[in-house]
Order: C-alpha cells, then sequence, then structure tokens
C-alpha cells in the first residue's frame, strides 16, 4: 500500500503517519480508534481545493493534519500540540 490512497470514494492512510502525527505508537493508535478516544475527519476539496483531501486525526491531546493531491501526494501537514491540557473543541471543527 501507498501512504495514501484513494478506493473506491474512500481514503486510506498508512496508520504509521497517522501514529507519527499524533506522537503515539501503533499499537496505541489501534487501541484509542477502538476505544473511540482516538476519531478522524476526512473533507473533500472544493473550488480552488478541487482535487485536494484534508485528513485529520484527533487525540486528547492533539491534533494531526494530513493534506493530499488527488493522486495521495501529501502536500501539507501539520500538529497541534495542547501538551497536558485537553484539545480545545475549537480545535475538532472541521476546516479550523
Amino acid at each position: 500500500m501507498k501512504p495514501i490512497e484513494f478506493e473506491n470514494g474512500e481514503v486510506q492512510i498508512d496508520a504509521a503517519i497517522v501514529a507519527d502525527g499524533l506522537g503515539v505508537t501503533l499499537p496505541l493508535l489501534q487501541e484509542g480508534m477502538r476505544a473511540g478516544s482516538i476519531t478522524s475527519l476526512a473533507e473533500r476539496g472544493i473550488d480552488a481545493d478541487l482535487g485536494r483531501h484534508r485528513l485529520t486525526f484527533f487525540s486528547e491531546h492533539r491534533r494531526f493534519r494530513v493534506v493530499v493531491d488527488a493522486s495521495g501526494a501529501i502536500i501539507q501537514r501539520s500538529a497541534l500540540d495542547f501538551g497536558d491540557a485537553s484539545l480545545p473543541k475549537s480545535a475538532r471543527k472541521p476546516g479550523g
């Protein structure tokens, strides 16, 4: 699998990219996703951003975001880390 692929209208991302972005191990990522403490949001670009996808992942204290083009190439990565504080609700909004 390539790091990011599109199949049947769905985006698939290598879990290692997400784990690294959230600062957790793969087993902790999988456990958090099963428990619902790590969640995600996928958005499709429109107008000037047509063909791009923004994938955002949330943990208790961190937000990791990847923007990819239509081929799945990463064009931007960013992370917000709130240390010991909880991730504020405003950081969980689409596009925020």
